[in-house]
């Protein structure tokens, strides 16, 4: 097995997970981690006993024959043009959720990769929740009929993110970019991967004093003929369900994750674990999976999924309902 080696892009919050995920994936070499600051990449490296090439000179990395990959999670400002580098020196990539900051920026990902012909993974991780796919396979199965309409949450209660997060310049938006893009992609992932026909959307500010959104409803008409609404918010006063919370109504029956069961006319099945119960609503094993699922991809020059049309097609949504919002009108896709 030839070994891969991957750079670390960003030492936030989100990178522990990532970091977790890699160091479990066998032929699997950390070669080097870039941060803004110097403080920050040596505590990262020293947290997690890394003796690599550090640097705050992000695109220097882009260039390096020691460097097969990158996993970028940065500020969503940085996504694209990072990944624009690192394709552009045939690496393959992962970005972290949004994809980048529109869908402009998005399709300019697109057109490079294809190119390069490098890999694009985009961070929807739910996609590798157990809960979620026992969910999706009951969809699948038949067994609650046709979808017709869908909720789903991407909610903080009485709660909300500071420092990048809450400048739209460095965010592109707010609780919607963040926490509705969740409930967005895990419920097209769950219905199939159908397309988006329309989207209607109210967003607002409300709970702070910043420039981004923090609450947001968006109703989504896909192409398979299901309707979703989908909830977004930061410091709400409750919350219907956690982040990528999702609740399907059929013709045959009903299907809930986080709680997580299906519902029919006759009975009810509610999901077992197959491991141990969840540490934390954001479990490890989802990152380590999806971390696992990019090696692969990358070792086997295989696209990985979610990959760049499944980011992309959060971030036309996403623009789509900014721009319905503002114009207070339905935007078709």
């Amino acid at each position: 097995m030839r070994t891969k080696r991957i750079a670390l892009i960003g030492t936030g919050y989100i990178a522990d997970y990532h970091v977790r995920g890699l160091l479990k994936q066998p032929g699997v070499k950390i070669t080097a981690v870039a941060a803004a600051t110097e403080i920050s990449v040596k505590k990262f490296a020293k947290k997690y006993h890394l003796g690599v090439f550090l640097t705050t000179d992000t695109l220097a990395l882009a260039g390096r024959e020691d460097v097969d990959a990158v996993v970028i999670c940065t500020p969503n400002k940085f996504h694209a043009p990072y990944a624009l580098a690192f394709l552009d020196h045939g690496k393959d990539v992962f970005l972290e959720k949004p994809m980048a900051m529109n869908a402009g920026e998005g399709k300019e990902i697109i057109r490079i990769s294809g190119k390069t012909g490098s890999l694009v993974m985009v961070g929807h991780m739910w996609r590798f929740d157990e809960e979620v796919n026992f969910l999706k396979d009951a969809v699948a199965s038949g067994r609650l009929g046709k979808i017709i309409k869908t909720r789903g949450y991407g909610i903080h209660e009485n709660w909300g993110p500071s420092g990048w997060f809450i400048k739209k310049e460095l965010a592109g938006g707010g609780a919607l970019i963040d926490m509705g893009v969740h409930a967005i992609d895990t419920v097209r992932y769950i219905l199939g991967d159908p397309q988006p026909v329309s989207v209607y959307a109210r967003i607002g500010t409300y709970y702070g004093d910043y420039d981004v959104d923090d609450t947001g409803i968006l109703v989504i008409t896909w192409d398979n003929g299901t309707v979703s609404i989908i909830e977004s918010g930061w410091w709400q006063p409750h919350m219907d369900g956690p982040e990528a919370a999702t609740r399907l109504y059929g013709t045959e029956g009903y299907g809930s994750v986080f709680p997580t069961f299906i519902k029919t006319k006759s009975s009810q099945e509610d999901f077992i674990p197959s491991g141990p119960p969840k540490t934390e609503h954001c479990d490890q094993n989802i990152y380590t999976r999806q971390m696992e699922h990019f090696v692969n991809a990358v070792r086997n020059s295989l696209q990985p999924v979610p990959g760049m049309l499944e980011g992309q097609t959060v971030m036309r949504i996403v623009d789509a309902a900014y721009l319905s919002s503002q114009n207070k009108e339905l935007i078709r896709l």
